[in-house]
């Protein structure tokens, strides 16, 4: 499986670096590199408008020269492609006419400006007439949207491509949309669904424009890890070919999925600390760091305790490699919040487990909702009496 960098979206390698610039894990000399490589990038594209708002925002120095060389060309290039335009509606065919206002929406994307992009993709799109073509212009203005994490733009864009393949489309472009949406899920934090959409397109990725393949399984495994029950974890993430195709070559990746599975807690933390730094500096899971690392324990922990009736605290302090102290503060919290079912006995120095059983739960759940419904007619009958 090819994995190379230059495959994906050069906009959106460079969003990455931008990212990763703002930082403080990142080291000063990595971040010189990626300020030339940036800079680099921007001149070579002629990308005024990205240009003035890193200026701006204190990323790169303002060179005045530049600029009016920069803004000379896009004035030059902008002024043929209008010219392209009209010759092709006074002399050519129709899809002349939509390639060339296609190629002014390009224009707009690769100098940055987001608006113009915009605006120039609706008017192709009215040139357009064939779904799979419309499509690509849904998938040009979602790597818009995810250069930008412009959510709103990008949910609106999923759907009108949904609606889109209710009136046809291939299979390569509908796998190419869940990946994008899976991409979508996961960067506002819902990890079930963007498990669920990655693990449906495993065998069919070639969705390189947003990440590399091991880039994907990466997500992959993570996502599941956090939502996936037991039994679903390793028939579709541990023995899944696909996988264990790649995972060695992420560090960390496969010690932290199979010390989980195999209840080598020890070993299980260890990685787990290992792939912190990885989680952190992603631009997507960034947001999501802290919710993400309770989310991981909240399932060691409590696949931990499934074990047992009681246990000491003793025992589940050198079963994860860490001191006593760390794991009572750690379950205290974690009881509070309602995410472990048990009660800590610190006399004694044990954990007892509580664990609701479903029949429990949902009666506790129907008392509950009852007394809300009762508390509802009391208040609508008060009105109805007045």
């Amino acid at each position: 499986m090819d994995t190379q960098e230059g495959e994906q979206e050069p906009q959106l390698v460079l969003a990455n670096k931008l990212f990763l610039i703002t930082q403080p894990d990142v080291d000063d000399i990595e971040k010189v590199r990626l300020r030339d490589e940036v800079q680099t990038f921007v001149t070579s594209n002629d990308m005024v408008p990205l240009y003035e708002t890193l200026v701006g925002e204190g990323v790169l120095s303002l060179d005045q020269k530049l600029m009016d060389e920069m803004r000379a060309k896009n004035e030059d290039e902008l002024k043929k492609i209008d010219e392209k335009i009209t010759d092709a509606e006074e002399n050519l065919g129709e899809s002349e006419v939509r390639e060339a206002h296609l190629a002014k929406s390009l224009f707009y994307i690769r100098i940055g400006n987001k608006g113009k992009a915009l605006e120039q993709l609706k008017v192709t799109e009215s040139k357009t007439v064939a779904v799979g073509q419309k499509m690509d212009l849904v998938f040009h203005t979602l790597q818009i949207g995810f250069f930008h994490m412009d959510f709103d733009l990008i949910s609106k864009s999923i759907a009108k491509a949904k609606k889109l393949f209710e009136e046809g489309g291939d299979w390569e472009r509908k796998n190419r949309l869940k990946i994008y949406e899976g991409l979508f899920c996961m960067a506002t934090r819902n990890f079930a669904k963007a498990a669920d959409l990655f693990l449906d397109s495993i065998s069919t990725f070639t969705t390189y424009d947003l990440f590399t393949y091991d880039t994907f399984i990466f997500y992959t495994v993570l996502t599941s890890i956090i939502t996936l029950d037991r039994v679903p974890l390793k028939q579709k993430v541990v023995d899944a070919p696909e996988i264990l195709a790649v995972i060695d070559k992420i560090p960390h990746l496969s010690e932290f999925l199979n010390s989980l599975y195999d209840c080598r807690y020890k070993s299980f933390f260890t990685a787990f600390a290992g792939l912190a730094e990885q989680i952190k500096l992603d631009r997507y899971l960034h947001p999501h760091f802290r919710y993400y690392m309770r989310e991981v324990r909240t399932v060691v922990y409590s696949q931990f305790l499934e074990s047992y009736k009681s246990v000491t605290i003793e025992a589940m302090a050198k079963a994860f490699g860490v001191s006593v102290n760390f794991i009572d503060l750690e379950l205290s919290r974690f009881i509070a919040a309602g995410k472990l079912h048990c009660k800590i006995d610190k006399v004694a120095g044990v954990l007892e487990t509580n664990r609701p059983d479903a029949k429990n739960a949902l009666y506790q759940s129907t008392i509950k909702q009852g007394d809300l419904l009762l508390n509802r007619i009391q208040k609508l009958s008060r009105v109805i009496d007045l």
